[in-house]
């Protein structure tokens, strides 16, 4: 089996979309086909079930992933340690990202690049149906995404973006051309769905209104290219980040602001490798873990009574992060200090 048909097999079972899968390696549909389809003939059975609403693994494809997914990882890191150390890079930090606003983070990257020369950061695209699921299988090291988080084995860092809610409608949509809109709008709306775990979906897209009325939630994507073409057609509407406007602006597209949607707040999660010994260390992780900063409230940070005490209580936030890492790789140990050392820029950007 040659290393391209293993990439794109593994790639299929992850995605389970053989036209995303085209998209991602930048190969054709049929190429896929072909590819699944020569590695089925080669093994005697079907590795997937495929008709026109689902591809599924079947129980001789789910053990083929399992086989290969190590093997493959580890040619790879194989590969990227050797190109690394011929350019001087003796480190790497695999930084997930659920969007496609990567220069919003740039003052994170900038200061981390200046303080570790020899470790290079590289971006990995998390998508939307299973966010925390490469955290967890060791794919990324660190991952930035909107809070709340409120899983027991992650730990999760200092805000380090807050930035308003949108609603993202096709031209021709009856809410476009307003100047705000509010979420009793979207009573009668079909919106994009998708992000799980549940909770963490209506943080940005709530299931009822503030007068009780459900929110009808419609189309399911995982990534940010799906969103834009049902959109363009107006089969449905979207609440997006604000920087979506900026980095997906289109004429078939239109952004309106959601007065009534609460400020959306990004912050880095990763997971520790070993678990913290100290009782009184472990509670500060959990509630960590569960709210997105100690002492607040789901995914809400504490809120400061003057731009210096917001800074001081961030500065405590990413210390208290920093010390529960435990023993994890250093490139994850970088990335705490560097947002540390780009805080007050990052601040200033906003």
């Amino acid at each position: 089996m040659e290393l391209r048909d293993i990439e794109i097999f593994l790639t299929v079972a992850e995605v389970l979309h053989f036209g995303r899968t085209a998209e991602r390696l930048h190969v054709t549909p049929a190429r896929v086909s072909q590819s699944i389809k020569k590695q089925e003939r080669r093994i005697g059975a079907a590795l997937f079930e495929r008709n026109n609403r689902a591809v599924t693994l079947t129980p001789i494809g789910r053990q083929l992933v399992e086989d290969l997914r190590p093997m493959y990882r580890g040619l790879h890191e194989g590969f990227e340690r050797a190109i690394r150390a011929a350019g001087g890079k003796t480190e790497v930090l695999r930084l997930g990202m659920l969007s496609s606003n990567v220069q919003d983070f740039r003052p994170l990257l900038d200061g981390f690049h200046a303080r570790h020369p020899a470790c290079e950061a590289r971006i990995r695209y998390v998508g939307f149906g299973d966010p925390f699921g490469p955290l967890r299988d060791g794919e990324v090291d660190v991952q930035i995404a909107w809070l709340p988080v409120r899983e027991a084995d992650l730990t999760v860092g200092p805000v380090v973006r807050i930035e308003p809610v949108v609603l993202a409608v096709g031209a021709g949509h009856r809410l476009a051309g307003q100047e705000t809109v509010s979420y009793e709008d979207l009573a009668g709306e079909v919106v994009i769905g998708g992000a799980k775990p549940d909770y963490w979906r209506e943080a940005l897209v709530p299931s009822h209104t503030p007068s009780g009325r459900p929110i009808r939630i419609g189309p399911a994507v995982t990534a940010e290219s799906e969103l834009l073409p049902i959109l363009s057609n107006g089969e449905a509407v979207a609440l997006v980040h604000s920087h979506a406007s900026r980095y997906h602006s289109r004429p078939d597209i239109a952004y309106v602001p959601v007065r009534d949607a609460p400020p959306a707040r990004w912050a880095d999660r990763y997971r520790p490798r070993v678990s913290v010994a100290s009782p009184r260390v472990s509670e500060g992780h959990r509630s960590t873990a569960h709210s997105g900063h100690p002492g607040g409230g789901p995914g809400m940070s504490p809120p400061p009574s003057s731009a210096a005490s917001g800074t001081s209580n961030r500065s405590r936030q990413s210390a208290t992060s920093a010390s529960l890492i435990g023993n994890v790789v250093c490139g994850a140990v970088a990335w705490r200090d560097a947002i540390r050392m780009s805080w007050a820029s990052m601040s200033m950007g906003r």
